[in-house]
């Protein structure tokens, strides 16, 4: 695309990336010079709070465990504030559908019956040029009721249902960055865009009018954050974003995804700071998981956890952070939003469709009944099962907002507590290096969200594989089995891996495998698979 630059004072925003159609629908002057006032106002702050989250993550490596904080003691202890809670169309979010924003997901998410739909630009899209702005143009369709879809193989499809979801879209987190638009600031320092303000920017700027003259308003889902003045900075682009666009101030509504060890400790100062445009909070359980991975990787066997697929939403540090997060919500008037049961149904298989089904539905099950007000799903076919579920506690009412649990007392040790006494198996090595390769292969060829052995994976699942995989050979450990977790073995395993698939013209395996040892058996550990995987191989020269 020719670069096109604008400028607020001597900043200005270049586009890099390649033209293709209908893209220059989206990137206008007008909402390129928006762009360009976002970064110019709110950018620098960005850089500041992510140097925090370095300063704050050496602090844990180093022993200094997270703690609910004294300067903050005065907030939580103020019964009185109370967030805005819902806006139009966001009462009843009983069942939430998630998925990428490419025509056909977003077509299948509109028709699926669901009350909400996460439209995702975050870990369920691989941010290529072309999938970043045609998921914008997907929305920018759906929402004026102008979009279809044909296949390559002919298939048409269309928006049938007579009431859509209301859309919570999910911009990136602001460790991401948009290398095909970059930003010069007024000093003349150039970088990357942040895939944040690009996403969100995008997003509000084109349609925030136009789904409040059609009753419903500009919702965003918050992810990766890890501190309440991470989540103010979000609160001030809100404000300066309706003041930009002529909204009334709280017309923007935010819901947080809770996926983080230290934003756990920081619900309630999350909501306080952000209390004009919080709808509510969500427990994004896999990034949650990988969070404490992360975090603890080098504090010894104590932090080491056994087999992904040991780490349910029932062991003990996993329940004190849901019911701590269903306790804060409902404490402030906001909704508690349940996380997504990894299990999805396969049509052609009856027996592995019984047993998600089975799973799903106790999921969600606890979820309602722990007070939770919705919850998430990743495929269409299992709405009815969550929402039976959500409907049997719920009856008539959108939500279960006035159930306090103040039968709930949670404590920084029970979060900090992640012993499950489970162990680590040759089969869980193995389906970790399995899945990490067979997922990183699948996003190189810009498919965010996919169904590996019956299970939906996404960036944050195989975070978790990966981030397992080097803690485990640093940390010394042996299967259950009694082989020793060494480089030389996953190297093994990788090799195995690699020649028991079915390969096909245009894979990117062998960039997956390699890929896959940087993350997971090297020295150092990327604090996210997707930065290098994204500056490597996603980037159009």
């Amino acid at each position: 695309m020719s670069t096109t630059a604008l400028t607020t004072a001597t900043a200005r925003i270049e586009v890099l990336g390649p033209a293709f159609e209908r893209a220059e629908e989206i990137l206008t002057p007008e909402a390129l010079q928006f762009l360009t006032e976002l970064h110019h106002r709110f950018a620098g702050a960005r850089h500041d709070r992510l140097a925090e989250r370095q300063r704050r993550r050496y602090e844990i490596g180093n022993g200094r465990d997270p703690r609910f904080r004294d300067d903050t003691r005065a907030i939580r202890e103020d019964t009185a504030w109370r967030v805005a809670g819902p806006g139009p169309g966001l009462e009843d979010r009983r069942v939430e559908i998630t998925g990428p924003t490419d025509p056909k997901m977003t077509v299948n998410a509109l028709n699926s019956g669901a009350r909400v739909w996460l439209a995702d630009q975050e870990d369920a899209t691989s941010p290529t040029w072309r999938n970043v702005i045609g998921g914008q143009l997907s929305l920018r369709d759906a929402i004026r009721g102008e979009l279809s879809y044909t296949s390559p193989e002919g298939k048409r499809y269309e928006v049938t249902a007579e009431r859509t979801p209301t859309i919570v879209m999910r911009p990136r987190g602001w460790h991401l960055v948009e290398k095909h638009i970059r930003f010069t600031d007024a000093r003349g320092q150039a970088g990357a865009a942040s895939g944040s303000l690009v996403d969100f920017g995008l997003y509000a700027f084109h349609n925030a009018a136009e789904l409040v003259a059609r009753g419903r308003g500009p919702y965003f889902y918050i992810a990766k954050l890890e501190s309440s003045e991470e989540a103010k900075l979000w609160d001030d682009i809100f404000s300066f974003t309706e003041e930009r666009l002529g909204l009334a101030h709280g017309t923007i509504r935010a819901t947080v995804l809770i996926e983080t060890l230290p934003a756990a400790f920081e619900m309630e100062e999350i909501l306080y700071v952000m209390r004009d445009h919080i709808a509510g909070l969500n427990a994004g359980r896999w990034d949650y998981i990988f969070s404490i991975i992360k975090n603890y990787r080098g504090r010894g066997a104590r932090f080491v956890l056994p087999d992904r697929s040991e780490v349910t939403m029932t062991v003990p540090f996993m329940r004190a952070y849901t019911e701590l997060l269903v306790k804060t919500c409902h404490k402030r008037g906001a909704h508690a939003i349940g996380g997504m049961s990894a299990f999805i149904p396969n049509r052609r298989d009856p027996e592995v469709t019984a047993r998600a089904e089975e799973k799903v539905r106790a999921d969600k099950h606890r979820e309602a009944n722990d007070g939770f007000d919705g919850t998430w799903v990743a495929h269409p076919d299992l709405i009815p099962i969550a929402q039976a579920e959500f409907d049997a506690v719920l009856g008539d009412r959108p939500n279960q907002v006035d159930r306090q649990r103040d039968d709930v007392e949670v404590t920084a040790a029970q979060l900090l507590d992640v012993r499950i006494g489970r162990e680590i198996t040759e089969a869980g090595v193995r389906d970790n290096v399995s899945v990490a390769i067979r997922y990183i292969e699948a996003w190189l060829r810009g498919l965010g969200a996919v169904a590996i052995d019956n299970l939906m994976e996404d960036a944050a699942t195989a975070e978790i594989s990966r981030s397992q995989i080097w803690q485990w050979i640093h940390q010394d450990q042996s299967t259950a089995e009694g082989t020793p977790i060494t480089r030389k073995w996953v190297e093994e395993l990788v090799t195995e891996t690699l020649s028991g698939l079915d390969r096909f013209a245009g894979d990117r395996y062998e960039d997956a495998a390699e890929l896959f040892r940087d993350v997971a058996t090297g020295d150092h550990f990327p604090t996210f698979l997707t930065v290098p995987a994204y500056s490597r191989y996603l980037v159009d020269a």
